[in-house]
């Protein structure tokens, strides 16, 4: 009979072990001495995990040229955030390849030091936010939560996740975690045509619009600062394929040389970003090494 008894027991105990196994778990520290970045990554049996980036992009803000602007806002709101004093999350906006996600990692090399952090989560993870700021609260760190090429269709959960995240709650509770996004969308949801005949107005002219309208407005405004990023003309183009090619080694003859080959590499891809100067100074640099 107890020899029955103890099968069943171990019997159980197996099955309760393998029950947990699969059950989402709490997301767990890691080694905050890993890395200076971290990617939060769910995996198919629902468990979270920050894992560490072993090679952090070696961007460095003087890297980045044509931006200056947009460079002195984030970098402004990111040493404030640092120093221990009032900050706001940040949404990136506008056209491609302009060196929005670029900024952001050369602010994480200048302020890492000082004990800046950086945990990247992708949209669909959105909804776990507040299990990773949990874990990061009682960390002396300043941790940037950095949402990449952020937009949303409409009903997407993590729409309403991070609406109500940036409401202040995280801020409030939290002062060591900040959230730096980048979008395509000013507005990080699609706007159609007939969202405009939900305007309406006054008689003094006054233009309100609808709620389909408000709703759209309303994730993006519940970022304090906006920093608009727009396409390069030709000059600064070639200002920016000079950079990279001098980074890389390149001799100013060769730079100069280049200029042509440079505006038929953006010819050809329709696009004078500065991800595709940085493509083009590599090939070139590549092909006229050695």
């Amino acid at each position: 009979m107890n020899d029955r008894f103890d099968h069943l027991m171990m019997r159980a105990e197996q099955l309760i072990a393998r029950i947990e196994s699969v059950l989402p778990q709490p997301l767990s520290a890691p080694d905050w001495s890993g890395s200076i970045a971290w990617r939060y990554r769910k995996r198919s049996s629902g468990h979270g995990t920050l894992e560490p980036v072993r090679h952090v992009a070696a961007m460095q803000l003087a890297d980045l040229k044509e931006i200056d602007g947009q460079k002195e806002k984030i970098e402004r709101n990111t040493r404030q955030f640092v120093d221990g004093r009032a900050a706001n999350n940040v949404l990136l906006t506008g056209a491609r390849g302009t060196g929005k996600s670029s900024l952001i990692k050369a602010c994480l090399n200048a302020y890492a030091p000082q004990g800046l952090r950086l945990i990247e989560v992708d949209k669909a993870d959105l909804t776990d936010l507040p299990d990773i700021v949990d874990v990061v609260a009682g960390q002396p760190e300043k941790f940037i939560v950095f949402c990449d090429d952020l937009s949303f269709e409409d009903g997407e959960p993590g729409y309403k996740a991070l609406k109500s995240i940036l409401d202040g709650s995280v801020a409030a509770a939290t002062p060591n975690v900040l959230i730096y996004a980048t979008s395509n969308r000013r507005h990080l949801l699609p706007e159609y045509m007939r969202e405009n005949l939900s305007y309406t107005h006054t008689d003094d002219g006054e233009i309100h619009p609808g709620e389909g309208v408000e709703e759209k407005i309303s994730l993006s405004e519940r970022f304090g600062l906006w920093v608009s990023f727009y396409p390069f003309s030709q000059d600064e183009y070639l200002a920016i394929t000079a950079q990279w090619l001098a980074s890389l080694g390149v001799p100013a003859a060769a730079i100069e040389a280049a200029r042509p080959e440079a505006l038929v590499w953006a010819l050809e891809r329709g696009s004078r970003s500065g991800r595709v100067a940085y493509q083009f100074a590599r090939d070139y640099a590549g092909r006229n090494s050695g």
